[in-house]
């Protein structure tokens, strides 16, 4: 089965949108969060544990992946989907915001990268045409062009310089993709600028993807310049296509992507703050370790139904976190992920019952009661540690 989405519906006072992505691994509704399984795994979780969750969907990466364990060891195991025991359907990032975390160890040309491996230095070089040609192989269900992501802050030379070759790029993608039955996006880029973000779209429209993605946000930039650029360009998008906002990021971010027309989000916030134990309930944040929770027998979250809340207490949560058990890093992985999931599922059902903008204002308005400071902007944390692979 080829790759198709269908919007259903449109939110009557907001930009929000209700999907149906089919692929060859299933149907996805949209708006969807993806967690993060960089290395063929979503840390700390089961494939079982996942669906458990309600993940329809989930990312793999290809920079990763191709380094270890390598794109055709896993072609021999028949596939990414095989090889990880994951029926289900996967997107794979090109492995771009990947080598640009890089720094001094890669260096951009017309034709590729060139870079050195975080793990070993070794040496390799990769094009448009291979980001694709690993991906095919990797059996994902949609892939990402390879695109050059634009720093912050960049004045607006650099920036449209960069754009200008993520459209080239772009176009080589679209014209080495061989298979039917994968979907294809374009990435967005353009900074902060307005006037390129929309110069970009429409280029990329121009060539012609089954999906759009806005790439190069929550790169370092304040959060509110994030936001006004988000607004500028997700209108602009086509209509008829899947709308996917790379690398964001906070609860509040995502409903704030939802507002403004984006259907798929990921980002390694949950997965990696439940295993340095900071807790996503729907009263704000919880930092498990605090000494106020050494004899709360209360569960984490008593509206959740995740495994983590239905049987276990913040007592206990906090013993297994404080002695460094394991289990601390699955429990609290489990929470975070069905949060994450759990809030999709209350977003489709507000854009699907024409109430968005109420669920909006409710949600911003009931996480004021909260254990931590701000949170990182999204990616904002693997910019830190180049080439992060969602660890500790």
């Amino acid at each position: 089965m080829s790759y198709r989405f269908e919007l259903l519906k449109t939110d009557p006072k907001t930009r929000a949108r209700l999907g149906l992505m089919t692929t060859a691994h299933g149907e996805v509704r949209t708006p969807v969060f993806m967690p993060v399984g960089t290395q063929g795994t979503v840390k700390a979780l089961t494939p079982e544990m996942l669906k458990e969750a309600g993940a329809e969907i989930i990312l793999g990466n290809t920079y990763h992946l191709t380094l270890r364990p390598g794109h055709d060891l896993i072609r021999e195991h028949g596939g990414l989907h095989r090889f990880m025991h994951w029926d289900r359907s996967i997107l794979t990032d090109s492995g771009g915001f990947q080598i640009f975390s890089l720094g001094p160890l890669r260096r951009i040309t017309e034709e590729g990268v060139h870079f050195q491996s975080h793990i070993d230095g070794s040496r390799h070089f990769l094009t448009p045409e291979k980001a694709v040609e690993i991906q095919e192989t990797l059996g994902s269900d949609i892939m990402m062009c390879l695109d050059d992501c634009t720093p912050y802050p960049a004045d607006r030379g650099y920036a449209e310089k960069s754009m200008a070759l993520t459209h080239r790029w772009a176009k080589r993608c679209r014209e080495a993709k061989r298979s039917e039955s994968q979907a294809l996006f374009g990435i967005v880029q353009g900074g902060v600028h307005r006037d390129l973000r929309q110069a970009s779209v429409e280029a990329l429209a121009a060539i012609g993807f089954d999906g759009y993605a806005v790439g190069g946000l929550s790169v370092g930039e304040p959060k509110e310049l994030m936001m006004e650029t988000l607004e500028a360009t997700a209108p602009l998008l086509p209509t008829g296509q899947a709308r996917y906002l790379m690398g964001v990021g906070t609860p509040e971010d995502i409903v704030e992507g939802v507002h403004h027309g984006i259907d798929l989000f990921d980002c390694v916030m949950p997965t990696r703050c439940a295993r340095n134990g900071l807790l996503f309930t729907n009263r704000g944040k919880v930092v498990i370790r605090n000494a106020r929770y050494r004899t709360d027998q209360a569960p984490l979250d008593e509206t959740c139904d995740c495994y983590t809340c239905r049987n276990f207490s913040r007592a206990y949560l906090r013993h297994l976190f404080i002695a460094r058990e394991i289990l601390a890093l699955l429990l609290n992985t489990i929470h975070n992920v069905r949060f994450y999931l759990a809030l999709m599922e209350r977003i489709r059902t507000a854009v699907a019952g024409g109430t968005f903008e109420a669920f909006r204002r409710s949600f911003r308005g009931g996480h004021a009661e909260d254990d931590a400071g701000p949170l990182p902007d999204g990616r904002a944390g693997e910019i830190v540690k180049p080439c992060e692979e969602d660890e500790p």
